[in-house]
């Protein structure tokens, strides 16, 4: 064991065997339950301090990938995250506790379910089709997979379709990213996908966006310092701060990656038709690495749970041969649901009158805000980012008026300029300048304002 594991080693930084370990465990070679030889055994034999075992030890356990069992040693474990651990179950905050009273729940981040299109049309025009007639038959149904690449934001090589947009960037992680991998996200980010790569035990960085996404500068000073094997981007309707990409925005990203031979775009469009920007990736300038994600969750319906991964074959093969060993494939019954829906004329009207409803809705609790002088970001979807003096201050402030927000501090990767809560803007309906007031209460800013802001600072991004 001992020389398996130095055989393994190429570089001998904490992060280095943390990485040459956790690769002899995927590969099945340390097999779970299997006894580590000591920190001490390892650090001879390496020729380096124990400290710097120590430190990948603890990496390791981190993620999941070993458990130390006391004086009985240390042994590789299946990786695993206690719940309450995850940034995902904290999104409800200390407030979750008050739930009971609350009436108005705007931390969820899902889309009002009043502006989801009716399935039972869809469902009577596809009757009792029966769609499989073997388990060797293709991922997609035909007619899906042509509607899809009709959309995509750029020739794809490969088109498959999982169970939702969180299912397809952990089916691309566990091809793309190994443990110890450096990443490069966005700053702030889906707390979800940060749990998924924290999981499989990715070195995660924040990159900082504007109004357009991922700034290039920091882009490009991030690939030098870490030389990542990936970058995720959320190129529409960015949860939570609602910023969306330009065509020209993605170009400068692409150059930026471009001198980067070894990085893979990640590109998770998981707003879909309701967002307001057009479709928009890297993809045009480099379709042979990047893998762009649609989901139809928001616009469609969540229980669907479909969307469509698009992108190198490397990368799409693998991901479409992995779930044979599993699902196998995503109900094609509910396929061809999706396609009825996206090629139905009276449903496409509905989507589009959904997205500008959810626009107005945004529109106006801006509006709002901004006259009583609170800093807040909601471009695009369904979210608001809003600046606030104190996160906890101002949750127990809006749960005392019966409403539930999101803490900021789960989609933080590292500390922000100030703290931030995230409000589901798509479901308020009405009575935007009553929740204002309150709203501007919880942010600790007066509640009456000058008027609108100078257009040289956009609002959020002073």
């Amino acid at each position: 064991m001992l020389a398996l594991i130095a055989g393994a080693v190429e570089d001998r930084s904490a992060r280095g065997i943390a990485a040459a370990v956790s690769r002899l465990v995927t590969a099945g070679t340390l097999p779970a339950g299997a006894r580590l030889p000591t920190v001490r055994d390892v650090a001879r034999e390496l020729g380096i301090s124990p400290t710097t075992v120590s430190e990948a030890w603890r990496s390791l356990a981190r993620a999941g990938a070993i458990q130390t069992r006391g004086r009985s040693g240390t042994f590789v474990a299946a990786p695993s995250l206690p719940r309450q651990r995850l940034r995902y179950a904290q999104l409800g905050g200390r407030v979750s506790e008050l739930r009971a009273g609350l009436t108005r729940d705007y931390s969820t981040g899902v889309p009002d379910y009043d502006l989801l299109p009716s399935l039972t049309d869809a469902l009577k025009r596809i009757g009792d089709a029966r769609l499989t007639t073997s388990y060797l038959d293709g991922a997609v149904l035909p007619q899906l997979e042509t509607v899809l690449r009709e959309r995509w934001p750029f020739p794809p090589e490969q088109l498959t379709v999982v169970d939702g947009a969180l299912d397809a960037l952990d089916r691309i992680t566990g091809v793309v990213v190994r443990f110890g991998d450096h990443v490069l996200v966005e700053d702030p980010a889906f707390p979800p996908m940060l749990d998924l790569l924290e999981t499989v035990g990715a070195t995660v960085v924040g990159v900082p966006i504007d109004e357009h996404g991922m700034r290039p500068e920091a882009l490009a000073a991030a690939l030098h310092t870490y030389d990542p094997v990936a970058v995720y981007l959320q190129p529409r309707a960015h949860n939570p701060t609602g910023a969306s990409m330009t065509q020209a925005r993605a170009d400068k990203l692409a150059r930026v990656i471009a001198k980067h031979p070894g990085v893979t775009v990640i590109e998770d469009d998981h707003a879909g038709g309701i967002a307001t920007a057009p479709p928009v990736s890297l993809g045009r300038r480099l379709p042979d690495r990047t893998v762009h994600v649609v989901s139809f969750s928001k616009s469609h319906g969540p229980d669907l749970r479909l969307a469509a991964i698009g992108g190198p074959a490397s990368v799409v093969t693998a991901v479409t041969d992995r779930r044979l060993l599993g699902p196998g494939w995503s109900s094609r019954l509910l396929q061809a649901v999706l396609v009825d829906l996206l090629t139905d004329q009276s449903t496409v009207d509905q989507i589009a009158r959904a997205r500008d409803e959810y626009a107005r809705r945004r529109t106006a609790l801006l509006d709002a805000l901004d006259a009583r002088e609170v800093t807040a970001t909601a471009a695009d979807g369904i979210n608001l980012w809003m600046a606030v003096a104190n996160q906890q201050v101002a949750m127990l402030t809006l749960a005392a008026h019966g409403i539930a927000v999101a803490p900021g501090a789960p989609f933080e990767v590292s500390h922000l300029d100030s703290d931030h809560v995230r409000i589901t803007v798509g479901l308020v309906r009405d009575g935007f300048e009553e929740l204002a007031d309150v709203l501007a209460e919880a942010a600790g800013a007066p509640l009456r304002g000058s008027g609108p802001r100078s257009a040289n600072h956009p609002r959020g991004w002073r």
